[in-house]
């Protein structure tokens, strides 16, 4: 007898390790958030997405669905104080309850810091760190009732900043701080909290990088002594296993995912 392949999928998911979890990811329409939402959905996970750009956001939430998965977009600017809330009520009406929050989005500015404006660090805190922050806060009586996890996609620079990255080591070092001292307060609540710090990932951005230096990816690997630049499903794999009941046991954990670049304790 012939078998539907997508009930074949949706079989398999009904088995992952997320199985009926509802999770949000923001920054979830490109690079890392994107291949943590497509990775989360094959778990059995269902998708909220939430980026400014409506429609790459679309394109990630199809590409779930003919995988077999669910997916819910959000297209907001979480920059904005009161968006954050927002994406927390969508999800409540789209799925009734919230069991996973992964924030990924938010780039910073490089330059030289003289040169580097009072609005480049107003942005740069402005998605990243408090974008998270009020996205955690808003969602955190519904993690607490469901014993829920919180995963922080930072950045190395927060512990090994240079001068091009000023503004952006400032943000990751205090994202990273934010995450250990959350995490006391979900050993309180029963909420997983961890964060993950990609090294050099192969992003668009980082491709952009490499074009604006006219550097090759083989010489960035030289040069940092590592073993290899990242691809984003590195990172999704190892968030997937993280949130996974198989990780629990990690909590306040600040995991360097980036070849060796990190050379300092």
């Amino acid at each position: 007898m012939m078998t539907d392949p997508s009930q074949e999928a949706r079989g398999a998911r009904s088995g992952g390790t997320l199985a009926g979890k509802i999770a949000i990811v923001t920054g979830g329409n490109r690079g890392i958030g994107r291949a943590i939402a497509l990775r989360l959905a094959r778990e059995g996970a269902r998708l909220v997405l939430a980026a400014r750009d409506e429609t790459a956001l679309g394109g990630t939430a199809a590409e779930i669905a003919v995988d077999g998965g669910s997916a819910t977009s959000f297209a907001a600017d979480l920059r904005t104080p009161e968006a954050p809330a927002a994406l927390v009520q969508t999800t409540l009406e789209a799925c009734g309850a919230i069991d996973i929050i992964v924030s990924s989005a938010g780039a910073t500015k490089r330059g030289d810091f003289l040169e580097l404006t009072e609005a480049d660090w107003v942005d740069g805190f402005a998605l990243k760190f408090f974008g998270a922050v009020r996205l955690i806060r808003a969602a955190w009586p519904h993690l607490k009732g469901r014993q829920g996890s919180v995963l922080n996609i930072i950045g190395i620079g927060g512990r090994t900043p240079g001068a091009e990255f000023t503004i952006g080591g400032s943000v990751n070092g205090a994202f990273l701080s934010f995450t250990k001292a959350l995490a006391d307060v979900g050993v309180r609540d029963g909420v997983q909290v961890n964060a993950i710090n990609p090294g050099w990932v192969r992003t668009d951005r980082l491709r952009q990088t490499l074009e604006r230096a006219a550097a090759a990816a083989e010489e960035l690997v030289r040069k940092g002594n590592i073993v290899r630049l990242g691809e984003p499903e590195d990172i999704a794999n190892l968030a997937a296993f993280i949130l996974s009941p198989q990780g629990r046991l990690f909590q306040g954990a600040l995991v360097d995912m980036d070849g060796g670049q990190t050379k300092t304790l």
